[in-house]
């Protein structure tokens, strides 16, 4: 899915001001919680109108509470260091092809200290050379699980004497979330905010 669109997006949700009350609460309890204080993920489009995969959950506000909610524990809460979240998010955004996903966490990405090369090797799926040996085993276990969708005796081993039960748990969840983000994008493939520029001023590609 590509973040520049030739074509309307499946899913147009109305503008804030003509929203049902369900969706109107939930995109307020959305830009008043930790993602809009904080505004390192982009929530909105230029008319200020959810995007991306917030517009999905807004479809059914209920369910969607609970899929933001986990987002927010795994980004803001989980013990994970934060280089390898964010390495691990942009694994599975190149794994899915998920635009949104890529653009959304390559800025804080790059403010963690990956840079251009670091970046490709994740595009291709592969962990950077910069890692620790330690985040070096827990990407290999995302690869792992993206490629089969489980995992093997020896990289759960590995996992668990590199990580501990409890980190290799939040990987697991938040492989499982945004693997599921990308599931809704792919479906809805609702609007996406512009992406934002790179050091440069280019735009940066996507996966």
């Amino acid at each position: 899915m590509n973040a520049e669109r030739t074509r309307t997006a499946r899913l147009q949700l109305p503008p804030p001001d003509q929203l049902p009350p369900g969706q109107a609460a939930f995109r307020r309890r959305l830009l008043d919680g930790p993602r809009g204080r904080r505004g390192d993920v982009p929530l909105t489009d230029e008319r200020g109108a959810l995007a991306g995969p917030f517009a999905v959950m807004a479809v059914a506000p209920g369910v969607g509470d609970a899929v933001q909610n986990l987002g927010a524990a795994l980004r803001y809460t989980a013990g994970l260091d934060p280089l390898l979240r964010e390495a691990a998010v942009l694994l599975v955004a190149a794994h899915h092809d998920s635009a949104f996903e890529w653009y959304a966490h390559e800025p804080a990405a790059r403010q963690l200290g990956l840079g251009d090369g670091d970046l490709t090797l994740l595009r291709a799926g592969k962990p950077p050379r910069c890692v620790s040996p330690a985040h070096r085993a827990a990407l290999h276990a995302v690869s792992v699980m993206l490629r089969t969708g489980g995992m093997d005796d020896a990289t759960y081993a590995g996992t668990v004497a590199a990580l501990g039960e409890r980190a290799l748990a939040e990987l697991v969840w938040l492989t499982g979330y945004y693997t599921m983000l990308a599931l809704a994008l792919g479906v809805f493939d609702p609007p996406a905010p512009p992406a934002p520029a790179g050091p440069s001023g280019q735009r940066p590609a996507t996966p």
